[in-house]
């Protein structure tokens, strides 16, 4: 285990609050990866070590060529940097020309050296997909409107339930074998892309979707389990407890509570109540956040552990760096929602543990994961499927588009 280099005690510590520190802190994130990031062949390297090298050209993953394009679109949009709009175009085609199959439509899952190694169709990768399309169109690329509504189109021919009313997983490439397995995070990531397309598209069909997998989830499916979000659930969407149990360091299916999922959802809430408000959103967000952190927080070194079980015991005790980037944004946003000052200072304490650990001041970006101690276990920084720092980017985003409509409202 490697010991993390602390240069943050050289590092002012500045307002995180101040926009423009944190439009300065998206343009260095975004550095560690620009242009090397960039394969002028096709798509994008997506295997980094914590000092910016390439350590693997060949594997791809379906979520880390979408959030990409989403790095690039929102640099593009926020910066006005027209030379990123030939990298959005270029990603685009990647994810339309190599990981999508003709035959199918399916969007393969994995690739090496731009074969398909995982041609499983996952909902979750097709809410990126969605949302890369929604931001490219929203940056310039007016031909990702038409295929915003074939994905759109796939997604109710084959993964909405509307029994239910929540999306399905995971069918294989051609849609002949659906699984049975049932879980929150693919609606999480589905509501926030429906959200993203809604703003762009001003398209209700995108809102009052949005509107129904949060009721759903954050409501429904809920009160199965004490008022928070349980991730995993069978076909019928009762509550599986054991799924997973045995791996619980699962990338995008850990046992357990995840408290950044909690407050993932909380941030949509807030984004949801922006859009169409209702009391609910709000008491469940507030609700989600506070059991979270207060289950969650690392007193002794700072930090928000990753999963707790339903006793609440801690049950992975690793620190992930989209955790902590995602609570503070919802901490941001809770607190111009609520106008309670007591969410500025989680703002300020989440922030300040990941200006200290979270952030690697001497090569940028955001380590990928650190251990109780806040220690980082090897040299990978950023892993396909695994991170972009999209989370990190985008909640800077989050929080900047939140301050300025309330100074708007003023």
């Amino acid at each position: 285990m490697n010991k993390q280099m602390d240069t943050s005690k050289s590092t002012p510590t500045p307002d995180f609050k101040n926009l423009h520190f944190l439009k300065d802190h998206i343009k260095q994130t975004m550095a560690f990866y620009h242009p090397k990031c960039i394969d002028k062949n096709n798509g994008f390297f997506q295997n980094f070590t914590i000092d910016g090298n390439i350590y693997n050209k060949k594997d791809r993953h379906l979520v880390s060529s979408c959030r990409f394009v989403f790095n690039y679109a929102m640099a593009a949009i926020e910066f006005n940097q027209s030379e990123y709009l030939e990298v959005v175009q270029q990603g685009i085609d990647y994810i339309e020309t190599v990981h999508r199959n003709p035959k199918t439509g399916t969007y393969a899952w994995q690739l090496s050296d731009d074969i398909v190694i995982d041609d499983t169709n996952h909902c979750y990768g097709l809410a990126f997909v969605l949302l890369s399309h929604s931001l490219a169109y929203k940056a310039g690329i007016t031909s990702s409107k038409a295929k915003l509504e074939q994905v759109w189109l796939q997604l109710e021919d084959y993964f909405w339930d509307e029994k239910f009313g929540l999306y399905r997983d995971e069918y294989n490439v051609d849609f002949t074998q659906l699984s049975d397995y049932r879980g929150q995070n693919a609606n999480m990531h589905m509501c926030e892309a429906m959200l993203t397309a809604f703003e762009v598209t001003s398209d209700h069909k995108f809102l009052q979707r949005a509107y129904l997998v949060a009721r759903n989830i954050t409501v429904r499916q809920a009160t199965m389990s004490d008022g928070l979000i349980w991730e995993h659930y069978t076909s019928d969407w009762k509550i599986d407890w054991d799924y997973n149990k045995d791996d619980p360091h699962n990338l995008y299916r850990a046992w357990g509570y995840q408290p950044g999922h909690q407050t993932e959802w909380a941030k949509l809430l807030c984004i949801l109540y922006r859009h169409q408000p209702e009391n609910w959103m709000i008491e469940r967000a507030e609700f989600l956040f506070e059991t979270a952190l207060e289950t969650a927080w690392d007193d002794l070194n700072g930090g928000i552990f990753y999963g707790f079980a339903p006793n609440k015991d801690i049950c992975y005790n690793d620190k992930y760096f989209w955790v902590q980037a995602e609570s503070f944004a919802t901490a941001a946003l809770l607190a111009l929602t609520t106008g309670k000052d007591s969410y500025w200072d989680w703002y300020q304490k989440i922030w300040s543990y990941c200006w200290k650990h979270m952030v690697d001041h001497q090569y940028g970006a955001w380590y990928f994961i650190l251990d109780a101690q806040n220690n980082h276990y090897n040299d990978i920084k950023s892993p396909a499927g695994g991170k972009t720092d999209y989370h990190t980017m985008g909640s800077c985003y989050e929080v900047i588009k939140a301050i300025q409509l309330k100074e708007q409202a003023l």
